[in-house]
């Protein structure tokens, strides 16, 4: 799933909308111990762009 979740945002990453429902969807699908890999992924694939959402969306209580 963490693979799957890499691939869609990277498709989508065009559109920051699109962007920030998607990594919604993609924490509440991942496992615990799959989302500091995925964060991390998030923030070097994307930080410079999409800092602020990515920050936003793995707030505790906000995903």
């Amino acid at each position: 799933m963490l693979d799957f979740c890499k691939e869609i945002l990277t498709k989508v990453s065009f559109d920051r909308f699109l962007f920030r429902k998607e990594l919604h969807k993609a924490i509440k699908r991942l496992r615990a111990e799959e989302l500091n890999v995925f964060y991390r992924w998030c923030v070097d694939q994307f930080g410079s762009i999409y800092g602020d959402i990515i920050s936003r969306a793995f707030r505790p209580g906000l995903a």
